[in-house]
């Protein structure tokens, strides 16, 4: 995390079902210890499922494991039994000051239709997996439309899929007219989409490349291009 931090990137996404909750706000702390400014951060929790039956306990411990004195997003990890009730202890932890606004994972439009009414305040992002196979051409503008932020997870297909996606012939030849790898091609397709990404990466390399998105940008025809390349093809179970 502390490359990310030094590449200039400050979107930090964790969930419970991670375990890494306590890694993750130590490294916050280091990073505000080291001059980086707490608002400047972004630390987006999830719950699981598993947790929605007793939100208020489950929000109360990450935040202790954590270390943290609020988080900038609490989200759910994707739909499940008493969701609504984990949704409204979310928005009290709102009211509190212990997280600023909510936002949902794996939200799609039957989901956030029947899901919407029930908030008192309208979720800020739902992120999702979006990722050249899988564009969500649908969901995508049906959310912005309503004023929430889309993020993608899974930008490059997932475990087991990024070599068909980074070796594929078009992104490839895409990134070779700018000079950037096909990494940074999917990236910079989701930024011109108004997609926020979460390039998940251990590799300092990787982490840098991520990061080096904002000096080139896609043309039209490219961006026709590479939205030809959806197949509808999901990678994850949710």
């Amino acid at each position: 995390m502390r490359t990310a931090f030094d590449c200039r990137l400050r979107l930090v996404d964790t969930a419970s079902f991670y375990e890494i909750e306590r890694e993750v706000g130590r490294a916050v702390r280091e990073a505000v210890r080291s001059g980086i400014r707490r608002e400047d951060i972004f630390v987006q929790p999830k719950l699981n499922p598993s947790q929605y039956g007793d939100p208020e306990r489950a929000l109360k411990e990450g935040m202790v494991r954590l270390g943290l004195d609020y988080v900038d997003t609490a989200i759910l990890h994707h739909p499940g039994a008493n969701d609504l009730a984990a949704c409204r202890a979310k928005e009290r932890a709102v009211e509190r000051g212990l997280a600023r606004p909510i936002g949902l994972s794996n939200g799609y439009v039957d989901e956030l239709t029947t899901f919407l009414p029930g908030f008192r305040t309208r979720p800020a992002l739902v992120q999702n997996e979006i990722h050249p196979f899988y564009q969500e051409q649908d969901v995508v503008p049906f959310m912005q439309e309503k004023g929430i932020v889309v993020q993608s997870w899974f930008p490059f297909g997932g475990r087991g899929w990024t070599a068909p996606i980074l070796e594929h012939p078009e992104i490839v030849r895409i990134g070779r007219a700018h000079g950037k790898t096909a990494a940074q091609v999917i990236l910079r397709w989701n930024l011109q989409r108004n997609v926020a990404v979460i390039p998940g990466s251990s590799n300092p390399a990787h982490i840098k490349e991520n990061a080096e998105v904002f000096d080139f940008e896609l043309a039209p025809d490219e961006m026709r291009r590479l939205a030809k390349l959806d197949r509808g093809e999901k990678h994850d179970w949710y």
